[in-house]
């Protein structure tokens, strides 16, 4: 029988060595979010990029509602990732603005194409998460 209970010196699992591993994964994983909620298509011709927010946003009453929840779990996992206080409330404050202001008429769509929070969220987390 094959014992899979440790590594080969200590017999005891290299815990650190998954926990690495499964972070960056659970980041790789986010940062494909990120980029599906804010950049995942192009305007063609402009070189603009948008995402799922954009065009979900445009949803009367549920659409910037609908995203504003997947833009909190983003931010869920950085509290998750290890990213202190004042970077979770530097992206709570990024989520607000692109929830409150996303969801007025035609202003809020064009904003949501220009303002990328849950990119800017990403960004946040790799600097200051301990991956």
């Amino acid at each position: 029988m094959i014992d899979l209970s440790g590594t080969p010196e200590t017999g005891t699992l290299d815990r650190d060595i998954y926990r690495d591993e499964d972070r960056k994964r659970r980041l790789e994983r986010l940062e494909k979010l990120a980029n599906l909620l804010d950049a995942r298509f192009v305007l063609p011709g402009t070189g603009i990029r948008f995402g799922l927010d954009s065009l979900i946003g445009l949803i009367p009453g549920i659409g910037d509602t609908a995203t504003g929840f997947l833009s909190l779990w983003i931010v869920w996992q950085g509290i998750r990732l290890g990213v202190g206080p004042g970077t979770v409330i530097h992206m709570l404050f990024n989520v607000l603005i692109d929830t409150a202001i996303g969801s007025i008429p035609l202003l809020g769509d064009i904003f949501d194409v220009a303002f990328k929070a849950n990119l800017a969220n990403i960004r946040l987390i790799q600097r200051h998460a301990e991956v």
